[in-house]
């Protein structure tokens, strides 16, 4: 069973690589390569300008991924799959989906242009927006280049170097960005291991599982990118560090988190309280307590949800803690639910829209061409 599970997921992983080339920005050229080119303008045509199609096929990936995600939780309840085939596997889809388009987002866009900002024009990017350079070649395909950095301090420290490890040319840059996605991804699974075979030490390898091989995780830190995870990696090695008694180095790595986008600033108060228990030697029962930690970000999905409107990767706020007790149904069942219902919305969306009409419709600049 082994076998024929694991390549039937990598085809799917596979399969969302190439769709996500359906999604490239019509005001976007990776390369004046005429081959490459024609190649690139028939995905777009299948994303852009025959949604029935597109849609169609995202729907096959996705619920071909979430009954793979369902199979591979049986499997590893029964003992059928072993910890070491699981990272193997979670090596190879991260290096796979590391090169994938950011099809469902431009986020990844305007991270790269706030760094740029400092880096490249040596100005604030808290004081100046991407409109404020209106002659930039990156504003032919962005979003959102009406609003000033909206993050953390830490967020624009850690993307400062990849911004500079870019020599300002695109194409690197967004890989590099795309790399420190995928360093997160693989440090919350890694976190999220440690911890669980701290606590729960027989849940390990079906916490990777419900975690690792979640459509949703993989979609929007993988292949969008999102700095939710990179917030998250952070905030769960915090709690790793306070599960293992480091409460120093766990608050700094909290702290840190909180830095980059805000939200993990819900868990602040229940560290503090741990941290006091821990110290008056009250027993800290995490398997008790991890729920509520669960309840404290699905109110910080709520408020973001509130401040703009919800968008499925805020559920990184809420995944990486509910792998901490992947044996309690009532915990595994919502997440699995609300993580296929967040991306199938996303699949209506797509189908009921004309073909997107992005800035690149809106600037006086030609495609730009994206070479290294």
């Amino acid at each position: 069973m082994k076998r024929p599970l694991v390549l039937l997921y990598l085809f799917f992983i596979i399969a969302l690589f190439l769709y996500s080339f359906t999604q490239v920005d019509l005001g976007l050229t990776m390369t004046r390569a005429s081959f490459i080119t024609n190649i690139q303008r028939w995905f777009q045509y299948i994303g852009y300008f025959n949604r029935p199609l597109s849609s169609a096929l995202y729907g096959v990936i996705i619920l071909g991924l979430f009954i793979s995600y369902g199979v591979f939780m049986y499997s590893v309840k029964k003992k059928l799959l072993n910890s070491k085939l699981l990272w193997k596997l979670i090596v190879i889809i991260t290096v796979i989906l590391t090169f994938s388009y950011n099809a469902f987002s431009y986020d990844i866009f305007n991270y790269i242009f706030d760094a740029k900002i400092l880096t490249h024009y040596q100005l604030n990017p808290y004081l100046y927006k991407p409109l404020d350079f209106p002659l930039d070649p990156m504003l032919s395909f962005m979003h959102w280049t009406h609003r000033t950095f909206p993050y953390g301090p830490i967020w624009l420290g850690i993307t400062i170097p990849f911004s500079y490890l870019g020599l300002n040319f695109f194409l690197p840059t967004f890989f590099l960005f795309k790399v420190l996605a995928s360093i997160s991804y693989l440090g919350t699974v890694y976190a999220i291991s440690r911890i669980v075979r701290k606590i729960s030490p027989e849940n390990e390898s079906l916490a990777i599982v419900f975690f690792a091989f979640n459509p949703l995780v993989l979609i929007e830190s993988l292949v969008s990118g999102h700095n939710d995870i990179v917030m998250m990696c952070l905030g769960m090695f915090g709690i790793l560090f306070l599960v293992t008694k480091r409460y120093l180095i766990g608050l700094v790595l909290l702290l840190l988190s909180v830095g980059t986008k805000y939200a993990t600033g819900f868990l602040l108060p229940l560290y503090g309280i741990i941290m006091l228990f821990e110290r008056k030697q009250v027993l800290v029962k995490y398997q008790q307590i991890f729920p509520i930690f669960i309840v404290t970000m699905l109110l910080a999905v709520v408020a973001a949800s509130i401040r703009t409107t919800f968008q499925p990767w805020y559920l990184l706020f809420v995944v990486p803690l509910a792998s901490l007790v992947p044996q309690k149904y009532y915990v595994i069942i919502p997440t699995f639910v609300l993580s296929i219902v967040a991306l199938f919305n996303s699949t209506q969306e797509q189908s009921g829209s004309p073909p997107k009409v992005t800035q690149a419709r809106l600037h006086p600049y030609p495609p730009i061409q994206l070479e290294l």
